[in-house]
């Protein structure tokens, strides 16, 4: 249960055979992103558990479980910001409550980014899905 932009990713990836071209791909992903303003680079946002600096800050429209749930993230490392745009994909427009049912092991598996991940690397994007897991059970209250 992805959002269709997150689909695209998937599709995208089932054409790149070498795992070279998927991860030049990922890192295009996060180019292609828009820069997080400075001001939102405060503790309050930064991902705790991950090698480079991460920050997420999340955008809820609504209230209750069919709020709406975005986020804008970056970070200093070129291919977590891809990782954190395969999340954007992965995650926004679907409400606080849909959040919750997504099992992101399975869906960034479809990616097979769980086998050419650095333990590191993988470690910081469970820390990226906690917090959004997170963020969007606190906002389905």
């Amino acid at each position: 249960m992805a959002a269709p932009a997150f689909e695209e990713i998937a599709d995208t990836f089932e054409f790149l055979d070498d795992w070279e071209d998927r991860y030049r791909h990922v890192i295009e992903l996060g180019r292609a992103m828009p820069e997080l303003d400075e001001s939102l680079r405060v503790p309050a946002t930064k991902v705790q558990g991950c090698a480079s600096q991460v920050w997420i800050v999340p955008r809820i429209d609504g209230q209750g479980p069919g709020a709406r749930f975005d986020f804008e993230g970056d970070s200093d490392a070129m291919i977590v910001r891809g990782l954190i745009a395969v999340l954007h994909a992965l995650y926004s427009g679907l409400t606080v409550e849909e959040v919750g049912r997504v099992d992101a092991s399975a869906e960034l598996a479809r990616l097979g980014l769980d086998q050419h991940l650095s333990s590191q690397r993988s470690n910081g994007l469970k820390a990226m899905v906690g917090r959004i897991r997170a963020t969007a059970a606190e906002a389905a209250i």
